[in-house]
């Protein structure tokens, strides 16, 4: 059942504009930057990136969870909080523009909750930020203790435990440590907290209609931030029940998500959904803390209670529970000017706010228009000729993969891949520079950018981005040496497998690039021709994407695909890569291996 859901709004897509407008004229401390609305970042107003001495934490994510992330931003916790739309991961230009604004010389923190969007969209942002120059660490928060174990690598939701990671990391950065430790500390607290909500209604997504699918006298446990379905649906019960048993769930020795055992020290955090009464929440409160105690056997040193990271309207709460060693108390306790920690408004409103202006990208190439060189040297000769080779390879298998997607996904993987390779031709012949490798790669990036839509668009851009950064450190000339490349490949595999969540074995482009690259390296570092050694390597490309059909799905569509339904299909995306790869290595055997088998050069 749905009816009108009834908001003091105006235009539903305007939503999270006008409450950053609103929160900036509330909180003197707080500004946002130049070029708002498109790019929604919320940032310290007493903070300028290039002199900014400390490390700066970040953090965001879809809008709608209010007061989080906007309203954690001051001295002593987050320097920075990006807004996506509600319910939407913030757009990777916009998350650039955060880093730009507020990273110095000491670099940068970003603190994502483990949803794919989020993961992927930060996790390219970071990986364009360091082919600036700039230093930055991710942290992914997953503190959801609701659900088993998944299969797979969607793994445990960020949930409101994310608040007291932002705590802990920017009391660290506030005391001026390095990134390294700032990143430790977050790491460490992500480790030792977990998190399980109850609900009573779900949330009304701004001039939607609002939906009862509990219906009357039905509470859900477990379900997530953005109303996905919980664990159990269940008769509305007192509250001390529902208490004991999320604090039973989060505290279970059987899916052991929290190293909390009996005599240890706990922080508490009971966190309104959006729409219960403080009432409810203290009442929920006032019993969680003796059955920690009773029947638990805790020591509950700090109560946080309060609305922290909410679903819009959604009736309900959460709690969290996290090991309250002395490191992590004294971060707590540490001051912070964050407007909803909570603290009180600080300091005189200025008459009139002046946007911060969005800093240039650092890239040293960021200003000159690239373009074809007049004279293509040896190695740009080699990389014109695997890159035409790899595209007509990914054109020519356009068909059958998407045969081979339509059966264990949705059936477009050619057609995209197809796109990306058509605009990666079209853009060699005018503006790759050849002659520099590492660009070269980048500008690939860019061009998969503009037009490769979905989630292996952006695996293969972070690949690009990954693979440049890498090369632009080891590189000591303009000409780069196979082991640079073997080197590059491996660094650019490592990024796709950290934002992308996959590993060998998941049935993903990864099994037909692992192999190929760890047989490179192997072969390189022995001593083998070149250009044998790709060869060699794409053949264990092939093989890895063929093996892919035996493989049970743990990443994409394909999950949620039977098991009968996979077998003797083989992955599209491993198949793609394998093809791309196998062309490149071929055509440049076939270009550059004299008949004799004599050496083929370093390209």
């Amino acid at each position: 059942m749905a009816f009108e859901g009834k908001k003091l709004i105006n235009n539903p897509n305007d939503v999270v504009t006008e409450f950053i407008e609103g929160l900036v004229e509330t909180y003197p401390g707080l500004q946002y930057l130049d070029g708002f609305p498109e790019v929604k970042v919320v940032l310290r107003a007493d903070v300028s990136g290039p002199t900014y001495d400390k490390v700066a934490v970040i953090s965001g994510g879809g809008s709608g969870h209010e007061p989080a992330h906007a309203g954690f931003v001051g001295d002593g916790m987050l320097t920075a909080a990006i807004c996506g739309d509600v319910f939407a991961s913030p757009p990777v230009a916009s998350i650039l523009a955060g880093i730009r604004a507020v990273t110095g010389p000491m670099g940068c923190l970003l603190i994502v909750k483990n949803y794919t969007g989020d993961r992927l969209n930060f996790g390219l942002a970071a990986e364009e930020a360091k082919s600036e120059g700039y230093k930055v660490e991710m942290v992914i928060v997953g503190d959801d203790c609701a659900l088993p174990p998944p299969r797979g690598i969607a793994g445990r939701r960020g949930l409101a435990g994310t608040i007291l990671v932002h705590k802990i990391a920017g009391a660290a950065a506030a005391c001026g440590l390095p990134l390294c430790d700032v990143a430790c500390e977050a790491r460490h607290a992500c480790g030792v907290v977990g998190t399980m909500g109850v609900a009573l209604s779900v949330c009304t997504l701004p001039g939607q209609p609002k939906s009862d699918r509990l219906g009357p006298g039905k509470m859900e446990l477990g379900l997530g931030i953005h109303g996905e379905p919980g664990a159990i649906v269940a008769d509305i019960q007192p509250v001390d029940l529902v208490v004991s048993h999320v604090l039973n769930r989060i505290l279970s020795s059987e899916t052991n998500y929290v190293p909390i055992k009996r005599g240890s020290r706990v922080v508490l955090m009971i966190n309104g959904l959006g729409a219960t009464p403080v009432m409810e929440l203290m009442i929920a409160a006032g019993k969680a803390v003796p059955i920690l105690q009773l029947e638990h056997g805790l020591a509950v040193v700090r109560v946080y209670t309060g609305s922290f990271m909410t679903s819009l309207d959604m009736a309900g709460f959460s709690i969290s529970i996290m090991k309250a060693e002395q490191g992590i108390l004294q971060r707590l306790d540490a001051t912070t000017k964050a407007p909803h920690w909570p603290v009180g408004v600080d300091g005189d409103h200025p008459p009139a706010k002046i946007p911060v202006p969005v800093p240039p990208c650092r890239s040293t190439k960021s200003d000159e228009v690239l373009s074809r060189p007049e004279e293509v040297n040896s190695q740009g000769l080699a990389l014109e000729v695997a890159i035409e080779a790899a595209t007509l390879a990914i054109i020519d298998l356009k068909d059958n993969l998407n045969e081979w997607d339509s059966k264990v996904g949705d059936g477009d993987c050619g057609s995209t891949m197809c796109r990306g390779a058509t605009a990666i031709q079209q853009d060699l012949k005018k503006h790759y520079p050849l002659n520099d490798g590492a660009e070269t790669i980048n500008e690939i990036g860019s061009s998969i950018r503009r037009v490769m839509g979905g989630t292996s668009g952006i695996l293969y851009d972070i690949f690009c981005k990954a693979a440049y950064a890498r090369l632009k450190q080891k590189k000591q000339s303009d000409h780069i040496t196979p082991l640079q490349w073997a080197d590059a490949f491996e660094g650019a595999i490592s990024a796709v497998m950290l934002y992308g969540g996959a590993a060998a074995g998941y049935r993903t482009m990864l099994d037909a690039l692992i192999p190929a690259s760890a047989l490179l390296t192997e072969r390189l570092s022995g001593g083998d021709d070149p250009l044998d050694a790709f060869v060699k390597s794409s053949d264990a490309a092939v093989t890895g994407a063929e093996s892919t059909k035996q493989m049970e799905a743990q990443a994409g569509r394909s999950t949620y695909v039977s098991a009968e339904a996979l077998a003797s299909v083989p992955d599209p995306g491993a198949m793609a890569a394998a093809a791309w790869y196998r062309a490149a290595a071929l055509a440049l055997k076939h270009k550059f291996k004299p008949p004799g088998g004599g050496g083929g050069g370093g390209s």
